[in-house]
């Protein structure tokens, strides 16, 4: 996720009042936030889930709608997202 410069510490500051409930959520195994140490606007996030379906789940809930409406407001470019599988 690529922040507006001015808008990468307020994310800072709100994913530290939801990664946990986020960790918490039904097949969440696993969450990392992590910042580009070159590009300090620049954050990925880091998540394991039980299955396909539980990420959609989390996806579709309200929760995410809305942390990801606001974050997404503070955006300078498109988020990319992949599902990936360890080999």
């Amino acid at each position: 996720m690529t922040f507006r410069e001015a808008r990468a510490a307020d994310f800072q500051e709100f994913v530290l009042t939801i990664k946990d409930r986020i960790r918490n959520f039904a097949g969440c195994q696993h969450l990392e936030i992590l910042q580009d140490i070159h590009n300090r606007n620049i954050f990925f996030s880091y998540s394991r889930w039980e299955s396909e379906d539980a990420l959609d789940n989390y996806r579709s809930s309200d929760f995410f709608q809305g942390t990801w409406t606001k974050t997404k407001a503070w955006f300078s470019a498109k988020a990319e997202a992949w599902t990936v599988r360890n080999r």
